[in-house]
């Protein structure tokens, strides 16, 4: 059965409920729509943090390698890699305990939702997290959060 995503009233709830954002295939060129979207998150107060092995820093926050490199907790993994590239992702979401995986427009892999369901994950694919932040009016956190891990 192919994966359906959450209700507009669940996304607006795990968008409420998030502090923390890691950012796969975040990228320090302003031209890429991760440099833009990172950004969106930083300024609705979001704690956003950077992950991409070619990335030391993007948008001022340490950049990680990989999820499983990153400290603290993560709420949402947002991906911004290749359909393909992200079953692994979906993996190293459940195991290191976020609340959700959410592949940005464009992206959708079945296996990769199929990965994160089964241990519990809310699934979004092929939407972009900023435009529906914006369409569900979820309100912006009070304090832009810079990143402690």
């Amino acid at each position: 059965m192919a994966h359906s995503n959450p209700s507009d009233q669940e996304l607006k709830q795990l968008l409420a409920d998030a502090t923390t954002i890691a950012v796969v295939g975040a990228s320090s060129n302003p031209e890429k729509s991760s440099y833009g979207i990172m950004q969106k998150l930083q300024q609705a107060g979001y704690c956003v943090i950077p992950v991409n092995p070619r990335e030391t820093e993007v948008l001022g926050e340490r950049a990680y390698p990989s999820l499983r490199d990153i400290p603290g907790r993560v709420d949402i993994v947002d991906v911004f890699r290749r359909a393909e590239d992200t079953p692994p992702i979906a993996d190293e979401a459940v195991a290191i305990g976020a609340k959700a995986l959410w592949l940005q427009t464009g992206i959708a892999n079945e296996d990769a939702a199929a990965r994160a369901a089964k241990s519990g994950l809310m699934v979004v694919m092929d939407a972009c997290i900023g435009t529906l932040h914006t369409l569900l009016r979820v309100p912006v956190k009070l304090g832009s959060v810079k990143s402690e891990v």
